[in-house]
């Protein structure tokens, strides 16, 4: 079976999307938008259409939960880890050492940060509401801006700049 790709513009960046008929296998941002070949973006694959939808939906803030068939790419191990991710509900934190804890093995701790850290499904398997025990926003894939920019979004709180 053969993957197919689409580009989705959000507040964020360029989403770039992959999958197929089993599901969706990747969503990453990228930081590049002149390399991002934005005609693709006029022809969603249909099996890539569900995914670019609620995308939109949780930007325009009409969607808190996903419901799509995923199909990431990744050992045991980080499939478990990213599975738990998937119980951490919207507009809500858990830190590393509580994300360790559900997994069952304390000592796992970095093990699972570095699995949290190639999540492959960016948004939608909800590693950026894991945060460090002391509520620091510590490492995120995409950027701490953007993890920052995710958790207010989901808060409901709108920050004001000063400049």
């Amino acid at each position: 079976m053969e993957y197919k790709t689409t580009y989705l513009k959000t507040p964020l960046g360029i989403a770039k999307i992959t999958g197929d008929e089993n599901g969706v296998s990747e969503i990453s941002v990228l930081d590049d938008d002149a390399s991002t070949p934005l005609s693709v973006q006029n022809e969603i694959p249909e099996c890539l259409l569900d995914c670019v939808s609620q995308l939109k939906e949780y930007f325009n803030n009409t969607r808190k939960e996903f419901d799509l068939k995923l199909n990431p790419i990744g050992t045991n191990f980080q499939q478990k880890v990213w599975n738990e991710l998937l119980n951490i509900p919207y507009g809500k934190t858990r830190s590393y050492m509580s994300q360790t804890k559900q997994l069952g093995d304390v000592k796992a701790i970095r093990a699972v940060a570095s699995a949290n850290g190639k999540n492959p499904l960016w948004i939608v398997v909800p590693c950026h509401r894991v945060i460090g025990s002391d509520g620091s926003l510590t490492g995120y894939a995409g950027g701490i801006w953007r993890k920052k920019w995710l958790l207010e979004h989901e808060s409901g709180v709108v920050q004001q700049t000063l400049f």
